[in-house]
């Protein structure tokens, strides 16, 4: 559908949809307008397109570029039943976004806000990240060989910097946390003609999210699940997941009730789940979370994060920090996915969800895992070791306890 109108999400004023993200008039997040009174989307329309996230571009702000069929997106939902066992769940699913190609649910939102920054005639790819954005980000503009500049708090982890100086992107480390870097961002927004695709393209790009709703439905048979988990860091996330169920309820394209959305934070960074816990209004923080991608301090969407889970029946929760470890290798060790931080907190919240009787026994629950453990390896618990053995089968056979 062709977009030419941005919407504040907040106050409902409208602007021209050009490279802009933020409402003058209250600061509320801007998201395109779409004209769905002649849709032209359709179930068979759908499952004729490209394996990627561009099966659903009539749903999209952005024209799917060259190439979509090898784009993100499409990603493997796959049955976990003994973690749903150890939960004490129906059924459980994990959608796994740690199979796009840097390993995170950011290589969506990067593919929708490149293509607009294309066809705005942009010439620089530019964020401000904890890390898997700035991978998805240099990754997409090498592929368009445009230049990268990523900024990040400086202290990063070693994993998630070489997974985006590989790509050729230039990268500064600046001295602060997050919140830091984007205020930064945000004034040099200003200044620079680039395409900053978590500032001047936000709204293109979080419309990205959106489609993991799409593909859930799809890859469900056409249906919804009852409960959908998803780490909270800004709220874009989880907004728009919620967000593609309503649009798909509209088009007719799927059947069964909204889901319930249960977002979780880590008790370090958890300005979400505070206020939904003291039902007020989102105050900023001080990050100090070891679940560093989504320790976002003073979170844009955060207040619509809390709207969402209340009219989904839903909530946000806190989860202690010692307990994100020991999420991840129950995840690991039930269901053979790693996972990174974010996951370990998501699968916090279910598991409290569960305990306050927000999730029940019989029902079929999607676990977004958004990232892969490889790029936070020292999160984990391992309960494995390696023992060192000499070439020899008697000695092994002895190590084990068999008998030869």
């Amino acid at each position: 559908m062709f977009v030419d109108v941005l919407r504040c999400r907040i106050c409902e004023s409208e602007y021209p949809a050009v490279a802009t993200g933020t409402c003058d008039r209250c600061f509320g997040p801007l998201e395109p307008v779409y004209d769905w009174d002649s849709p032209s989307v359709t179930r068979e329309s759908i499952e004729a397109g490209p394996p990627s996230l561009w099966r659903y571009a009539e749903l999209l702000p952005a024209a799917a570029p060259p190439g979509a069929a090898a784009s993100p997106g499409w990603t493997p939902l796959v049955a976990a039943p003994r973690l749903a066992g150890a939960l004490g769940v129906g059924e459980l699913f994990l959608k796994l976004d740690s199979a796009n190609p840097t390993h995170s649910f950011k290589d969506r939102v990067v593919a929708v806000a490149a293509a607009k920054a294309v066809e705005f005639g942009l010439g620089t790819l530019s964020a401000t990240s904890t890390g898997n954005l700035a991978n998805a980000v240099a990754a997409r503009a090498a592929a368009l060989d445009l230049p990268a500049v990523i900024f990040c708090p400086a202290g990063l982890e070693p994993e998630k910097l070489a997974a985006t100086t590989i790509y050729g992107a230039r990268i500064y480390g600046v001295r602060g946390s997050y919140d830091d870097c984007s205020r930064l961002v945000s004034e040099l927004a200003g200044d620079v003609d680039w395409a900053i695709v978590n500032v001047n393209l936000r709204s293109y790009y979080a419309e990205g999210s959106k489609t993991l709703a799409f593909e859930i439905c799809e890859q469900l048979g056409w249906e919804t699940p009852d409960v959908v988990v998803a780490p909270v860091g800004s709220g874009a996330l989880f907004t728009k997941v919620w967000q593609g169920f309503l649009q798909f309820e509209r088009l007719g394209l799927v059947t069964g009730p909204r889901p319930r959305l249960v977002g979780g934070q880590a008790a370090g960074c958890a300005p979400v789940a505070d206020a939904f816990a003291e039902d007020r209004r989102v105050s900023p923080v001080r990050p100090a979370s070891v679940a560093t991608s989504i320790a976002i301090g003073n979170p844009a969407d955060g207040d619509l994060a809390i709207a969402t889970a209340k009219a989904s029946g839903g909530g946000v929760f806190s989860v202690p920090e010692d307990e994100i470890g020991p999420n991840i290798s129950l995840l690991a060790e039930t269901g053979g996915i790693f996972g990174e931080g974010a996951t370990g907190a998501a699968l916090g919240a279910l598991r409290e969800a569960v305990r306050r009787g927000v999730v029940g026994e019989r029902d079929r629950v999607v676990l977004l895992v958004t990232g892969t453990g490889l790029k936070t390896p020292q999160l984990a618990e391992v309960s494995g070791a390696v023992v060192e053995v000499e070439p020899d089968v008697d000695v092994v056979l002895d190590e084990l306890g068999v008998t030869a």
